[in-house]
């Protein structure tokens, strides 16, 4: 037993000391499962729909399958890091993944393959309603814009490395599950990474583990002494508070952080993103691309997007995330009325068709640069610490339901209003959330996270603050 009890102290010793880099890496990994998982099947869907004779709506349960998953993992997981600590359910999703994974890759019929998607999702659920909390809580004020646009990094390098795996097997029979499998490996990687990984000062604070807390956050402000004075004094203000549950979520205090979350989270997928991102080698088909270019030309758009987001990483801290989505909105209104001009005339001209692809090109690179990590990093600011967790599941939950029912009923749409006008009413839509985003959403930048919860509170004065943030007794 005593050399049980030396080992986790060793283990908690290296994990107070591990390097902030180290930290941000394998916090945020789950974004790349994240972005692969979902990723992956855009190329693979081409073989599954030809080897399992899939029609429309099977194509669109194999690709949804995940989003079902997710909608929910981000419910029964998402909340559960309030009351076990973000690092544990951490290192869940991460097992979860490689079940998932794996089983997709030996899956033997259609409802065998959904119903491992489902499991996948179960992962992929978890890690996005808690990842930007967990990057969130353990990057300073000035830096958690940049740090947790980490997250979408990692997603668009997860499906950067998805698009290069759907190319390398587009030859093989059994290409499309290796496709799937390969998830495995970065997931196990995750894992024993995460294994080293601090838990959420705020977590420690409020288990009372406030030496633990002071010692981690010593380690991410670089030993700024006077810095950590004010985190552990603002976190022992607001810690010590009761869990919320539904009745807090929509209370007074909360409601304009709830009506953010969801608006921020509904438009980002109604504005067509995954639509794109998910069946961009189908579209390049349509268009008149074969299969072997289409996925070549899959491979990069991916490289263009890590680009993107990483130039979108170091603006994040320097430009306001209102006027960020305001700008992202604006052009990827634009580039989808030109994709669908593209689309229209693309059965009969080469020049329309190189057109849409450039268009398509354009509004992803939007989309990365602003509303892809700008509305994650926001979901992980906006809501008060005794809800936190369950805020961010539930804007998760509220996000991958859009997207189930945005991507479930792409094939479909497409089939009935053809590629040249279906984008058309998701750039009306990009038109309606940048109105959102003017009139609904109060800015976050620069403010730490107990600073935006003061003001939420000073915006809702006739709030019982008793009744919410009662002391745990």
């Amino acid at each position: 037993m005593k050399h049980v009890g030396a080992f986790k102290k060793g283990v908690v010793t290296i994990m107070k000391k591990v390097s902030p880099g180290f930290i941000y890496f394998f916090g945020a990994l789950g974004g790349l499962l994240f972005g692969y998982d979902t990723g992956v099947i855009s190329g693979a869907i081409l073989f599954i729909q030809k080897q399992m004779s899939l029609g429309s709506w099977e194509q669109g349960w194999v690709v949804s399958g995940v989003l079902l998953g997710a909608m929910i993992g981000s419910v029964v997981i998402g909340p559960s890091s309030d009351r076990y600590g973000r690092r544990k359910l951490l290192l869940l999703s991460s097992l979860i993944f490689v079940v998932g994974g794996l089983g997709c890759a030996f899956a033997h019929n259609f409802i065998a393959l959904v119903l491992f998607r489902i499991i996948l999702g179960l992962a992929v659920g978890a890690a996005s309603s808690m990842i930007p909390t967990y990057l969130a809580e353990l990057s300073p004020a000035a830096k958690r814009g940049t740090v947790s646009a980490l997250f979408q990094l990692m997603v668009m390098t997860g499906i950067f490395l998805a698009y290069v795996v759907n190319w390398g097997f587009e030859n093989l029979y059994t290409g499309w599950r290796w496709m799937l499998g390969l998830a495995a490996l970065p997931a196990a990687i995750m894992f024993f990474g995460g294994l080293f990984l601090p838990e959420s000062p705020r977590y420690l604070v409020k288990i009372g583990r406030d030496a633990d807390a002071r010692a981690i956050l010593m380690n991410i402000n670089n030993n700024d002494t006077a810095a950590v004075d004010t985190d552990m004094a603002k976190i022992n203000e607001q810690v010590h508070m009761q869990n919320g549950g539904l009745k807090e979520l929509f209370g007074t205090m909360v409601r304009p952080s709830l009506v953010a979350a969801i608006g921020l989270t509904i438009f980002q997928q109604v504005m067509g993103c995954n639509t794109v991102l998910y069946y961009a080698p189908t579209i390049f088909t349509d268009v008149g691309f074969g299969v072997n270019a289409a996925l070549l030309a899959h491979i990069g758009i991916g490289i263009f997007n890590v680009i993107v987001t990483a130039i979108a990483m170091a603006l994040m801290d320097k430009v306001d995330r209102k006027k960020m989505l305001i700008f992202g909105g604006l052009g990827m209104g634009i580039s989808l009325f030109v994709m669908s001009f593209g689309m229209h005339f693309s059965g009969g001209s080469r020049a329309a068709a190189i057109i849409c692809v450039l268009a398509m090109t354009i509004y992803i690179a939007f989309f990365s640069a602003t509303w892809g990590p700008v509305m994650w990093v926001m979901l992980g600011e906006i809501f008060p610490l005794n809800i936190r967790g369950l805020g961010n599941s539930f804007g998760s939950l509220v996000n991958w339901t859009a997207n189930l029912i945005v991507s479930l009923t792409f094939p479909a749409l497409l089939d009935f209003f053809g590629t040249g006008s279906l984008f058309i009413g998701y750039g009306v839509l990009c038109f309606l959330g940048i109105w959102f985003v003017h009139a609904k959403v109060f800015e976050t930048r620069g403010r730490s996270l107990e600073d935006i919860e003061q003001m939420l509170r000073d915006q809702a004065p006739d709030e019982n603050p008793a009744a919410v943030h009662a002391p745990v007794k």
